[in-house]
């Protein structure tokens, strides 16, 4: 069964999982009736970060015009670009035992495609929601929706996987940025 998470809670995902090392992250979300005219494309990306808390190279940074990372061991399984049907609309997938040691975090983000110019945010979206599937079982593990209300964030870190005395542990961190993808890839040590 399993464990639902609150925003800023961190559960353990090896050492109660024993053996465990590929997982699927599925992330997913709905767009509330929005008559802006415009496509609304909310895109997933990962962000390998090292103890500073910062990619080390543009290597460092998935999504889906990059969709390898760390060796091979995080793969983005491609763009969805309407948000529209059940279950998750994009999945990551990680080889915790293949992650080199350099990277002590995996952070997920999902932002909006050219938010600002498009006039959209984060409160014409519900039912977001991030959750860690064990990819050999297709069991879910953990689950966090983002039940907050975002409105005018046009990208959030939904949360993280770190490496905490050996083991991997998820952290919920549902943190809304303004000023999209851009900010993030800054605050990450990127410049775009």
């Amino acid at each position: 069964m399993a464990i639902n998470l609150s925003k800023g809670q961190k559960v353990d995902l090896t050492k109660s999982n024993p053996g465990l090392s590929k997982v699927v992250v599925g992330l997913g979300w709905d767009t509330n009736k929005y008559d802006g005219g415009k496509d609304f494309d909310l895109d997933s990306s990962v962000f390998l970060l090292n103890s500073e808390s910062k990619a080390s190279s543009e290597a460092d940074f998935v999504f889906y015009n990059n969709t390898k990372g760390a060796g091979g061991a995080v793969e983005h399984t491609g763009d969805n670009r309407t948000g529209e049907g059940e279950g998750d609309d994009e999945q990551v997938k990680v080889d915790l035992s293949a992650v080199p040691s350099s990277i002590e975090k995996v952070t997920f983000a999902i932002t909006i495609h050219d938010g600002e110019a498009r006039g959209q945010n984060f409160g014409q979206v519900s039912n977001s929601y991030v959750r860690i599937l064990n990819e050999d079982t297709n069991e879910e593990l953990i689950r966090y929706d983002l039940g907050e209300d975002f409105s005018i964030e046009t990208a959030i870190v939904v949360g993280e996987l770190y490496r905490h005395g050996g083991e991997w542990k998820f952290n919920a961190i549902g943190s809304g940025y303004q000023g999209g993808l851009g900010s993030l890839v800054k605050d990450f040590g990127l410049d775009s």
